[in-house]
């Protein structure tokens, strides 16, 4: 696992492909934060919290993380190397789960210089150092892991098919239903006896709870499980290929 985990990493930085994520995630939070006028911007709101920042992030990743992902399978099986990489010593789980923390690695350096954001708000305010730090602080932990979570399921698109762009448009699809998906159906006419389960089942609730700065077990499990589930959909989608080659 740590050497595929290695080779992704390596490849991220080789490329130009791990700094324009961080760069484009910094300057599209920085200039809706910073520079367009409007409710967004916190000098015009008069108002020294990052609620911008996290409230458009999940949007941002939305599309950042599948591009990140896309690639990951999809460009193994176009070029034949998925065939090589399954006669090394290593196990479909090693595979997936070297190419997850990978791209949950750029994640956290993504969110890394957010820290800058924090502390120009932080000395910004009229009072300064009056900020939720609690509240920040669960925001971080939560938008982290729901990057997690896109960025498992597009790990999951990427094994569907030998398409990169298929695969984008496949994990964009699959996030944006666990973001706001769950939402939406809970309140379609019918299900307003089932909406507070139903909406449960996406990542947005789970998501705003914990960026209230509670960190609930129950969000915690809920997030490994959703991660689990797309991994363990693409060790037996790279389990049934492999066996097919078998065969």
């Amino acid at each position: 696992m740590f050497a595929i985990f290695r080779k992704e990493i390596s490849g991220f930085f080789s490329s130009l492909t791990g700094y324009i994520v961080i760069i484009v995630f910094l300057v599209i939070n920085s200039l809706f934060m910073w520079v367009f006028p409007g409710e967004w911007n916190i000098l015009d709101s008069g108002y020294a919290s990052l609620d911008t920042l996290f409230f458009l992030s999940p949007w941002v990743f939305m599309f950042l993380v599948p591009a990140v992902t896309m690639r990951m399978i999809a460009e193994e099986k176009r070029l034949g190397t998925i065939e090589l990489i399954y006669s090394k010593p290593i196990s479909e789980s090693g595979i997936i789960y070297g190419k997850y923390f990978a791209s949950v690695c750029l994640v956290i350096l993504a969110l890394l210089p957010g820290l800058i954001y924090y502390f120009s708000v932080y000395t910004l305010g009229e009072t300064p150092g009056n900020l939720d730090k609690g509240g920040t602080l669960g925001s971080f932990i939560g938008l982290f892991f729901l990057a997690s979570v896109y960025a498992s399921a597009g790990i999951f698109a990427s094994s569907l098919t030998d398409n990169q762009v298929i695969a984008f448009i496949i994990a964009v699809l699959l996030c944006f239903v666990m973001f706001m998906g769950f939402d939406s159906i809970a309140y379609l006419p019918g299900l307003k006896k089932l909406n507070e389960v139903i909406i449960r089942l996406g990542i947005n609730e789970h998501y705003k709870s914990i960026s209230r700065g509670v960190l609930d077990i129950k969000d915690v499990v809920y997030f490994i499980a959703v991660i689990m589930l797309f991994n363990e959909a693409t060790r037996f989608l790279l389990l049934s290929r492999k066996w097919k080659g078998k065969s």
